[in-house]
């Protein structure tokens, strides 16, 4: 009754296939039920066999066989890589695992998991600390497709590998979670209650090296520490104008402005940023569709008018500093 109802066993990675049985539907029926869900195929019986007759000429019977197989057939098509993680994204229950810890959060993450500072040496020795950690949680059993929507990962993960394989390879291809990026190159200094992202220079051939790597997407993060409307207003246009530019690799970019949870005036900033956020989406163009991943707000549910534009396909929570609980 609801397509898509099954991807989360799709995305198990112990589900070869779904199959879907006619249960009674006519073929044509069938067909058009089964093409609204991404990744099943027919196992049709009664539907497979609508309009054969024993009294039937071998022309006959022949012209119906073969019509009854293009039509299931059509209907049973693979997706493509990008429609299949376009629809896990946009109807899939779970969750996006943000894995892209870089600068200081890198040091961080690895004392709370127990690497002490004086288990590495210098940068590169850290990022093969922070790597391990990452390849631990993601070839453990427990992480895949049908909780894990998506996973977000930091530029080093994505040029190293994971279990013999490409790490966007490996989490797609084995874990079916998709891949998504961390683009942005750190914040600059607070100017006007807010913290923008610093230039990115060489943001073309990074999206060039994700389109290549096999990325559906990328995420971007600047930072709102106090209500002030021409800050605001800055970090909104920044994170569209970049968003543009990731649309145009045909990637799937992920708005993050996050509010520091800190701010005295929070769900003042929430309010505008909302505002300017759905004027942002006024102005793109259908089937730009784009993911917001955003502070929990003061005032629940206060998102929504995001998540009921057609551009959008998912809101996502940070934690912001919250803990899990």
């Amino acid at each position: 009754t609801q397509p898509n109802l099954y991807l989360p066993l799709i995305g198990h990675p112990c589900t070869l296939r779904v199959l879907a049985l006619s249960g009674g539907y006519g073929r044509e029926e069938a067909c058009k039920l089964l093409a609204q869900n991404t990744g099943m195929i027919a196992c049709f019986s009664r539907a497979f066999l609508d309009g054969m007759l024993v009294t039937q000429s071998e022309e006959d019977f022949t012209k119906t066989l073969d019509e009854s197989c293009e039509a299931i057939f059509q209907a049973s098509r693979s997706p493509g890589r990008k429609e299949m993680q376009l629809a896990k994204v946009r109807q899939q229950e779970g969750f996006f695992a943000a894995l892209d810890q870089s600068g200081g959060s890198t040091r961080q993450a690895l004392r709370r998991y127990g690497v002490d500072d004086k288990a590495y040496t210098g940068e590169a020795e850290m990022m093969d600390r922070m790597h391990e950690m990452r390849s631990r949680i993601i070839t453990n059993p427990k992480f895949d497709g049908s909780r894990v929507v998506a996973a977000i990962l930091f530029e080093a993960t994505m040029d190293r590998e994971i279990g013999g394989m490409p790490s966007a390879k490996f989490i797609w291809e084995m874990k079916r979670v998709v891949p998504i990026l961390k683009i942005d190159q750190g914040l600059a200094e607070e100017k006007d209650g807010v913290q923008l992202m610093k230039d990115m220079p060489a943001l073309d051939d990074l999206l060039d090296r994700g389109v290549a790597a096999g990325i559906f997407g990328t995420k971007e993060r600047s930072v709102i520490k106090h209500f002030n409307q021409e800050g605001i207003k800055a970090i909104v246009q920044q994170q569209f104008d970049i968003a543009r530019r990731v649309l145009a690799k045909g990637l799937v970019p992920v708005l993050e402005p996050e509010v520091d949870i800190q701010a005295s005036d929070k769900e003042a900033c929430e309010r505008l940023l909302l505002d300017l956020l759905l004027e942002g989406l006024r102005q793109l163009a259908h089937e730009d569709w784009v993911v917001f991943k955003l502070t929990l707000p003061t005032q629940p549910d206060l998102y929504l008018p995001l998540m009921q534009h057609p551009c959008t396909l998912r809101v996502l929570a940070l934690s912001g500093g919250y803990a899990r609980e």
